[in-house]
């Protein structure tokens, strides 16, 4: 039985620090993932939010229904505030912050899109949105720039909807894809090379209480190891 990354734990809530690249739940490739792990040990967990395989940081494990049942209304209400760490290429605008309103819908495979064409899309006092009536579902994400390197800057990230795969799909929209995402980035950029998709859920706000996740090793610093 392996322990568990805990960063806070309770007769109804575990909070961990999910470490990256491992799948939250089993899929077609059967490999190893969090949740099998989580029911080695005693009682039953229940779902209450999604990470990436590639993401890493705050998990919010439920350990009843009924605590379950509160926390996903909390999700679901956008009640929670959730804050990502970012690695990207090229040097991301500082001073301000920038508010992506881009809808998204399902592209090929098991990628997702923009909903609307470039031209359509305007940005007025940092904020880019659709100008037409648009399909897809609404997207909204926050980006400030923390750190702005020759070529990769460091980002922090609010995003304030949840959808798939949100905040990689709008930042490799704007021109500066994750390290590490090969899925919306070129595998084969020397500049998008990583070990492992830099994407870190640092910092989690939900019913008054905040949960921060320590990065991992394989999450870059501004000296670029």
């Amino acid at each position: 039985m392996k322990p568990l990354p805990l960063l806070a734990k309770s007769d109804d809530l575990w909070v961990l620090n999910k470490p990256a690249p491992l799948s939250l739940l089993a899929d077609r490739h059967a490999e190893d993932n969090l949740w099998d792990q989580l029911k080695q040990h005693p009682g039953k967990p229940f779902l209450v939010h999604r990470l990436d395989k590639g993401t890493s940081g705050v998990l919010l494990i439920a350990r009843n229904a009924a605590t379950q049942k509160t926390l996903t209304r909390a999700f679901a209400a956008r009640q929670v505030d959730k804050y990502y760490l970012a690695w990207v290429v090229g040097q991301f605008p500082t001073g301000v912050t920038q508010q992506i309103n881009l809808p998204l819908c399902k592209g090929r495979k098991s990628r997702y899109r923009v909903a609307g064409q470039r031209e359509n899309i305007r940005c007025v006092a940092h904020r880019y949105e659709v100008l037409q009536d648009r399909d897809g579902v609404d997207a909204l994400t926050r980006v400030r720039c923390l750190y702005q390197g020759p070529h990769t800057s460091l980002l922090l990230i609010k995003p304030t909807t949840g959808r798939t795969h949100q905040i990689r799909v709008h930042l490799s929209w704007l021109g500066y894809p994750i390290l590490g995402d090969h899925l919306y980035g070129s595998p084969t950029d020397p500049q998008q090379q990583a070990p492992r998709l830099q994407l870190h859920c640092r910092h989690i706000v939900i019913n008054g209480q905040g949960y921060r996740a320590p990065v991992g090793e394989n999450f870059m610093t501004t000296n670029g190891t």
